[in-house]
C-alpha cells in the first residue's frame, strides 16, 4: 500500500508535499464556500493539566505582573511552551515529523535530515500557511450516534457513505477533517489513553484519499485508529499520509462547533485556514485552524 500511494518526486518544492496541489485558483474557489461569514476556530484550549491523554502538559506561567518594568505603562507578560506532538495540543505535523523504514517523504534518509538542531527538510517553516477547501466527514452525524467508540475504524466504504449522506465530495487539493466525536465523549465520560484506543482512519481509506488528491488530513484524534490494524506499525496512517503521500496532518482538533455549524448550514464544505508558526527546523507547530462558512 505504501508503494501504491507513494508520491515521491512529484512536486517542487518537495518539502511542501501535497500542499503544492493548492494553487491560487484553488484558493479562489475555496472562497466561494463563504456565505454567512461565520468563523469557527478548531483548537483545543491550551492544556496544562496532566491526565491519561496529556502525559506532558503544556506550560503557561506569568513572567511580569506589572512589577518588573517601569515607567508607565505597566505590562503583563506570560510564557508558553509545549511538547506538542502528543494528544492534548492542537497541532500540525510537517513532513519531517514521520519517517518510515528510516526514510522521510521523498526518500531522504531521516537521520541525515533531522538532528538535535532540528530538521533541514520538510520543516513547518517550508509549509507556510494553507488556505483551501475543507471537507468535514462527520461520522457520528452520518451514523446517528453521539460519537464513535475508541477503536472504531473508518474505512474507505465509510468515507464514501459519508460523502453521499452529507452531500460533500472530496476533490483535488481539499483538506479532509474527520470527526469521531472524541471531544464530546471526553467531556461527558472523562479522559482515557488515546494511544491505546481511539477512533480514526483504517489504512484501507488511504488509497481512496490519495486518489482524490487531498492536501491535508485532520481530525479530533490524530487520524490513526488504535489499536493499529497493522502489526508492527503503531501509526500506519501517519506513515502512509505523511511519508508516502506528502500529506501533513492536523491532530487533536475540536470539531464540535464546526459540526454544529455545518449541520445548521446544511453543507459540509467551507473555507479552511491553517497558519502554523514560522519555526525554522520545526517538525510541526501548535496551530488554531479556522473554518469560514
Amino acid at each position: 500500500m505504501f508503494e501504491a500511494v507513494r508520491a515521491w518526486g512529484r512536486w517542487d518544492p518537495a518539502d511542501r508535499g501535497a500542499w503544492n496541489r493548492v494553487t491560487e485558483e484553488h484558493v479562489r474557489r475555496a472562497t466561494g464556500h463563504v456565505r454567512s461569514g461565520l468563523v469557527v476556530p478548531m483548537a483545543l484550549p491550551w492544556n496544562t493539566r496532566p491526565g491519561p491523554d496529556n502525559r506532558k502538559p503544556a506550560l503557561h506561567h506569568m513572567t511580569d505582573l506589572g512589577d518588573v518594568e517601569s515607567p508607565e505603562p505597566t505590562t503583563h507578560k506570560d510564557f508558553l511552551a509545549a511538547d506538542y506532538h502528543g494528544k492534548a495540543v492542537t497541532h500540525l505535523d510537517a513532513l519531517s515529523h514521520i519517517a518510515y523504514r528510516g526514510r522521510l517523504y521523498g526518500g531522504r534518509v531521516a537521520h541525515e535530515s533531522v538532528d538535535a538542531a532540528g530538521a533541514r527538510f520538510g520543516t513547518v517553516a517550508a509549509l507556510g500557511p494553507l488556505v483551501t477547501t475543507g471537507v468535514l466527514l462527520d461520522l457520528p452525524a452520518v451514523l446517528g450516534v453521539r460519537w464513535l467508540e475508541p477503536g472504531r475504524a473508518v474505512r474507505a466504504k465509510d468515507v464514501l457513505a459519508a460523502e453521499k449522506a452529507l452531500g460533500a465530495t472530496i476533490g483535488e487539493g481539499d483538506a479532509v477533517l474527520l470527526r469521531s466525536g472524541q471531544v464530546r465523549r471526553r467531556a461527558e465520560l472523562g479522559a482515557w489513553d488515546p494511544d491505546t484506543a481511539s477512533a480514526g482512519f483504517h489504512v484501507d481509506a488511504l488509497p481512496l484519499l490519495a486518489e482524490r488528491g487531498v492536501c491535508l488530513l485532520g481530525g479530533d484524534g490524530d487520524s490513526d485508529v488504535r489499536p493499529s490494524p497493522v502489526p508492527g506499525v503503531h501509526s500506519p496512517v501517519h506513515a502512509l499520509a505523511v511519508t508516502a503521500m506528502g500529506v501533513p496532518l492536523l491532530d487533536n482538533l475540536d470539531l464540535e462547533a464546526l459540526a454544529a455549524a455545518t449541520a445548521e448550514a446544511g453543507r459540509y464544505t467551507f473555507l479552511l485556514v491553517v497558519a502554523p508558526l514560522n519555526v525554522p527546523g520545526g517538525t510541526g507547530s501548535p496551530v488554531n485552524p479556522v473554518a469560514v462558512l
